[in-house]
């Protein structure tokens, strides 16, 4: 029953989304383009560790791409559910808490994976990028699966903030946090304040696993997979938060 509930949740939510231009196009283009642009343009200059930039610059808008699908699909698409009623709606249903969170998930990874494959089109297709099949795997896990985390995070935005300030706050987080992580620009490249701040964002250790696959990482791959979990606990239990006081106000 929860497997088929589930599914069908999947279902609706990834129709939904796909016929949104508003996050169709931010989520799917806007990485692509940015790609294009910056790791196209400078494909054949060295970055770090002997890795060209297309080849660098794949792994961390790669990154940049899962974390906008995550935010964006849950922050906004939560909070906008909840203006209008419909937690209101499924809560008195009798569908699972978990088939909600778990279709928006499943969706959200759907599209992260489809992000990832477009932009190891590009970058194979005219930046010259060339890995082993296995590190293409295991890029393509690393993004897919690092996207959970900030799956939570957007849960506990959408969970917290309203129908219209969710899209702005998601902005006001997501933007800066890419930046300042070295997702648009090596983090090498940027001012020693900003460098200094990323170790303390979920964004920074997502890049950095996904440049790990590439032998261009910082740090040890524990760490950063103990970060982005403490980030995703954080995330998760803002969220129960949330739901509770949404649920005290419209029952108590």
């Amino acid at each position: 029953m929860m497997a088929s509930i589930t599914a069908a949740e999947t279902r609706a939510e990834f129709t939904k989304l796909i016929r949104l231009p508003a996050y169709v196009i931010p989520t799917l283009a806007f990485p692509l383009a940015f790609y294009a642009f910056f790791g196209l343009a400078f494909g054949a200059q060295h970055a770090i560790a002997g890795t060209t930039m297309a080849t660098y610059l794949l792994a961390t808008y790669g990154a940049f791409g899962v974390v906008g699908c995550a935010l964006f699909g849950f922050g906004v698409s939560v909070a906008v559910e909840r203006g209008q009623g419909w937690l209101l709606v499924k809560r008195a249903s009798p569908m699972p808490p978990a088939a909600y969170v778990l279709a928006k998930l499943f969706t959200s990874m759907a599209f992260a994976a489809v992000v990832v494959l477009m932009l190891f089109a590009v970058g194979a297709e005219f930046g010259g990028v060339r890995l082993a099949p296995q590190t293409w795997i295991t890029l393509f896990a690393v993004l897919v699966v690092g996207s959970i985390p900030f799956a939570a995070i957007g849960l506990a935005i959408g969970s917290i903030a309203g129908p219209n300030s969710a899209p702005a706050i998601v902005n006001l987080i997501f933007l800066p946090m890419s930046f300042a992580a070295g997702l648009w620009i090596p983090i090498e490249a940027l001012p020693p304040v900003v460098a200094n701040i990323a170790p303390y964002l979920p964004t920074y250790h997502l890049g950095q696993l996904a440049l790990g696959t590439l032998g261009a990482g910082h740090g040890s791959a524990a760490l950063h997979v103990l970060a982005l979990l403490a980030w995703a606990l954080a995330g998760a239990g803002l969220a129960a938060y949330g739901l509770r006081r949404d649920e005290g106000r419209t029952y108590g």
